[in-house]
């Protein structure tokens, strides 16, 4: 057969199953968000539903529309933000993204820290706060030296790292429970006076469904829950991938909902379930659960050491995948002329290497804070409340963004278009803006479960730490100079040898 009779290759789309999966991937990146949902008790499906409803499914649909359109650009969130409001609210919002990456890194590495402790058979190490945050520091760096192989080394350590660090380990948690319940063990929601989560009937205690609104402190772990179900958006520029984008990123959404949603309750659930209410530690939680159920299960715990272990390189490896994401790009960024040259720098295998060396400088200082605070549930609570009032004022210009796109680019082909025209936008924009609005303001407030201290002090922290971080893309903005936009030899230097296999 001639080569002009030879048939064209068929197109290899996406299937919706593989983006679905692929996206609840992104945002289960570890399991060290199941005990701060644990401590809600069964308040917990309040706190889960509206994460999956109000904010999952609107940021994934939202995200859909706009990857659909800037799917040629580089940049992801640059582009899409650059496109509505100009390139310097773009670089704001892609170096705040960045920032807040950076300041949940800490959260990240203590999680992985408890189950270094608990794999040496040495539980008590968890709740040092000196150990936590020098193993913060050192492991983090060993990240960033894995990092600057190759972005494809780093692909590769974490595709295993979440398969063997956080779904095989999530499976067996909920195992465990299983066996725990089915043997007529305790329930730990049934044995909690806490009125947080616990309502008295005709003299008997029973578990809430819905959170005892006493004043903002009771609903300050929505916060923190919520940034759990964050990374949707991560996957959105796939969208055109798909063989019929209208029908099948929807479906591709609801999978990933179901399956973050499914993870994260199961998983929540066995900690409640396992663990005494007052016994729930926010950073071993997912351990101690481990812990109990084998005590009781075969009366030893080693299988606690093997499954802590992979825990632990479940979590290093998600920390290493966002290292990796995020830092790309500021770089994109960087190349467009918004940062000096000194973070144009690439290795031989195009890694942003001054990026991540200032990225885990920064990790550094704030992975400190659990060398001065001697409550690691405080300090984990604290830092994850500095990152997630970053990352939701990332999502609010998310949602402004494809609002005003609607009005000032209609003519902008969209692979994916969120159904019901402008109406449709400005409900699902719209819900998931005032979601996130909400989730920002109880970012601010104190928990009223865990031993804060002073409020006002805690308050500042997170309010000076938000406004600090908001004020450096504005003020490298100001500093901007023509000398910093790159030739093109710098260009192809960073973009060419990313390819390059490890």
């Amino acid at each position: 057969m001639t080569g002009a009779h030879r048939a064209a290759p068929a197109t290899k789309y996406l299937t919706v199953s593989a983006l679905g999966f692929t996206t609840a991937a992104s945002i289960v990146t570890s399991l060290r968000g199941l005990p701060m949902m644990a401590k809600e008790e069964m308040t917990m499906f309040f706190y889960i539903g509206f994460s999956t409803l109000l904010f999952l499914i609107p940021a994934g649909l939202v995200a859909a529309e706009l990857g659909s359109m800037y799917a040629a650009k580089a940049g992801g969130l640059y582009a899409w933000i650059s496109g509505a409001f100009g390139k310097k609210v773009g670089f704001a919002i892609i170096f705040l993204s960045w920032i807040q990456v950076i300041v949940f890194y800490p959260t990240g590495m203590s999680f992985a820290a408890a189950g270094v402790a608990f794999a040496l058979d040495k539980p008590d190490l968890a709740q040092n706060h000196t150990y936590v945050g020098i193993f913060a520091i050192v492991a983090f760096w060993v990240c960033t030296a894995v990092a600057f192989v190759s972005n494809q080394f780093a692909l590769k350590v974490t595709r295993l790292g979440f398969l063997a660090g956080t779904a095989l380990p999530g499976l067996v948690l909920v195992g465990v429970f299983l066996w725990w319940i089915s043997t007529g063990h305790a329930v730990g929601w049934e044995h909690t006076t806490d009125q947080a989560v616990t309502v008295a009937h005709d003299g008997h205690d029973s578990p809430r469904f819905f959170p005892y609104i006493a004043g903002l402190s009771g609903l300050a772990f929505l916060a923190g829950i919520l940034l759990n179900f964050a990374g949707v958006e991560s996957q959105g520029v796939h969208s055109t991938e798909l063989k019929n984008p209208a029908k099948g990123y929807p479906a591709a959404i609801m999978i990933a909902a179901a399956v973050a949603f499914g993870i994260f309750t199961l998983g929540a659930l066995a900690v409640a379930g396992i663990v005494p209410y007052d016994k729930i530690d926010l950073n071993t939680g997912v351990f101690d659960a481990f812990s109990a159920g084998f005590r009781e299960m075969i009366h030893s715990t080693w299988p606690v050491r093997i499954l802590a272990a992979l825990i632990a390189y479940g979590a290093l490896a998600g920390i290493l995948a966002w290292i990796m994401g995020p830092s790309r790009g500021v770089l994109a960024t960087a190349h467009d002329g918004m940062l000096p040259p000194v973070l144009q720098k690439v290795n031989d295998r195009g890694v942003q290497t001054n990026i991540l060396l200032i990225q885990a400088v920064v990790v550094t200082a704030l992975s400190s804070i659990y060398l001065f605070m001697d409550d690691v549930s405080s300090a984990f609570f604290l830092i994850s409340a500095m990152a997630v009032s970053l990352y939701l004022i990332i999502y609010m210009v998310m949602y402004a963004a494809a609002i005003r796109l609607r009005y000032t680019q209609p003519e902008l082909p969209r692979a994916f278009k969120i159904p019901g025209g402008t109406v449709g936008m400005w409900l699902f924009a719209g819900i998931g803006f005032l979601a996130v609005a909400f989730a920002f303001i109880l970012a601010f407030v104190p928990p009223s479960q865990l031993p804060i201290g002073n409020k006002a002090t805690y308050i500042g922290l997170v309010a000076g730490g938000a406004i600090v971080f908001c004020a450096i893309p504005l003020i490298i903005e100001r500093m901007k100079k023509p000398s910093w936009i790159p030739s093109d030899e710098v260009k192809a230097k960073a973009l060419g040898p990313s390819a390059d296999p490890a």
